[in-house]
């Protein structure tokens, strides 16, 4: 397999990672989030991460069989003699797209859990009031007392 098709099934693998994690942030976002669906997009998910992994390995055993070295650098020049650097470039910058959605995602869904603990906190304190705080006070116990009343 030529070094162009594997760099054109890593885009196109890549475009469609994109496309999953944008499908993510919109349900991470919604106020109401269809859990379901977010299963889907998280198996989806590691399906593309897969198959981009194979296709790596399979890049990385061609660059060496045609005897680049490893790495990135080896990788940049068989692409250059190869005359796919424009390809090159276009998967390194997908790539870079890839990570900045994956970590706006990681931060909505870590900002989601804290709120959704909270909230969980809040109703168990509500429901077993007389549950004694680290401090000695009851969960529903105002923390100071108003001397001027």
């Amino acid at each position: 397999m030529s070094l162009q098709r594997l760099l054109d099934d890593q885009i196109s693998r890549l475009n469609d990672l994109s496309g999953l994690l944008e499908d993510e942030q919109a349900l991470l976002v919604a106020g109401d989030i269809d859990g379901r669906r977010l299963n889907e997009l998280a198996a989806d998910k590691a399906g593309l991460q897969q198959a981009l992994e194979d296709t790596e390995t399979l890049r990385a055993r061609v660059q060496r069989q045609l005897g680049y070295p490893e790495g990135v650098e080896g990788a940049r020049r068989a692409a250059e003699d190869a005359g796919c650097h424009e390809g090159w470039h276009a998967m390194l910058d997908k790539a870079r797209h890839i990570a900045r959605l994956n970590e706006r995602n990681g931060r909505l869904l870590e900002l989601r859990m804290r709120h959704n603990q909270q909230m969980l906190d809040y109703i168990h304190r509500l429901a077993d009031p007389d549950v004694y705080a680290a401090d000695g006070r009851t969960g529903l116990q105002p923390r100071r007392l108003d001397a001027r009343a």
